[in-house]
């Protein structure tokens, strides 16, 4: 559908509203009625478009920037004490309560919005509890010691309470209306828990699309995977991920080095690509993302790698090709994808369902897809596209 970024919303709503009126008139139209309707169809598009979310970006920068040090610190002291265990059997960390805390603080100072919307992964039921009381106080301890360091939030620590009540902001469920942050205070829990690759991922929802996205990697180094030097201690890491839709996407030291704006690989040939996959078996069906390679004739063995680093990782062009099939029953989470699709989207890449269709984040807290998420550029999608479809079908005749 085009859409056209020309033209204000107001402006669109001018026109629609000149024209509309000849139609019930019987009177020849000035515009086909085909455009009117992409014109309406196009007004959450172009609400976005042109809308600037320069404030809301900067605070998102800050905040995930801020949670990334918070983690940063927590890792360095890793004890298998920090991990806890959720009915879902996800392990759950000091530093992921505390990250969702000062995200939301800092989104809230920042912004000082009369009305807040974040859909996050963790509350703070377990904190409320007996056993969880020593845990709260170490999370209530680094909260208040990484805004403490960044010297902008007050000089008034912050309570028990407030570091519940900061936590539990993220209740919301989101939906088609309205603004939403969401987030995940550390995407990539194992990776965090190996030391490996995690990331802090938040996203922002305007009407249900995602207009903003911001990914803090800490383990991810600056230079390309592909000629990264994992022996060399002197290569540098710690990136952020940032994107305002309909402005490109920006790649910057977590330090604050100047931005340098990204793509993704304008790679056309499927045999020379390299593709992305969690690390995790458990998080996607290995066999399916091999099949699917053989069949483009992809060469180079996978790069498995924890998080959405991996959207980051791809924004730049480390890799050509993100693949990710959870096993059946899972259903996928908005905050799982939802900063990185925007990151990939604003690079030129193109983010979809195995079977081609868009993410849909306005139905809440969870994303309802075919199958998997497959993730490329337009040049090579088509032939992953198909790819994928055979391999599917292969799949369930061998059943």
């Amino acid at each position: 559908m085009a859409t056209f970024t020309g033209l204000s919303s107001r402006s669109i709503n001018s026109l629609t509203q000149k024209t509309l009126p000849l139609l019930t008139k019987n009177t020849k139209p000035h515009f086909p009625f085909s455009l009117l309707l992409t014109l309406r169809a196009s007004k959450s598009t172009l609400r976005a478009v042109t809308m600037s979310y320069d404030k809301e970006l900067d605070a998102a920068k800050n905040a995930a920037s801020l949670a990334a040090r918070l983690c940063q610190k927590v890792q360095k002291a890793l004890l298998q004490a920090d991990v806890q265990s959720k009915s879902d059997k996800s392990p759950v960390t000091v530093a992921d309560y505390g990250s969702q805390a000062v995200v939301s603080v800092v989104l809230q100072k920042e912004l000082c919005s009369a009305s807040f919307s974040l859909v996050a992964e963790e509350d703070s039921g377990d904190l409320r509890n007996e056993e969880g009381k020593s845990t709260l106080q170490r999370i209530m301890k680094l909260v208040n010691e990484t805004l403490a360091s960044d010297g902008t939030y007050g000089t008034a620590p912050l309570s028990e309470e407030d570091v519940l009540a900061a936590i539990d902001s993220g209740r919301s469920e989101g939906g088609p209306s309205g603004q939403h942050w969401v987030l995940d205070p550390i995407d990539g829990t194992k990776g965090f828990l190996r030391g490996d690759q995690y990331a802090i991922a938040l996203g922002l929802l305007d009407e249900g699309k995602v207009v903003l996205g911001v990914l803090a990697c800490p383990n991810l180094p600056l230079s390309s995977l592909a000629s990264h030097n994992l022996q060399d201690d002197q290569d540098k890491v710690g990136c952020l991920f940032y994107a305002q839709v309909g402005s490109g996407t920006y790649m910057q030291s977590l330090d604050g080095s100047t931005p340098i704006k990204v793509h993704v690989t304008d790679l056309d040939n499927p045999e020379e690509a390299s593709f992305f996959e969690s690390f995790e078996a458990a998080h996607s069906l290995h066999d399916l993302s091999s099949l699917i390679a053989k069949k483009l004739g992809v060469k180079a063995p996978p790069v498995r790698i924890d998080s959405q680093a991996k959207y980051g990782a791809l924004s730049r062009g480390d890799g050509a090709i993100y693949l990710r099939f959870p096993h059946k029953g899972y259903r996928e989470k908005i905050w799982d994808h939802a900063a990185g699709y925007l990151v990939v989207a604003e690079a030129g890449g193109v983010v979809s369902d195995a079977a081609g269709n868009p993410l849909d984040f306005s139905k809440g807290r969870y994303l309802d897809l075919h199958e998997g998420i497959i993730v490329t550029n337009q040049k090579l999608m088509p032939a992953l596209l198909k790819a994928v479809k055979e391999s599917l079908n292969e799949k369930a005749s061998s059943l």
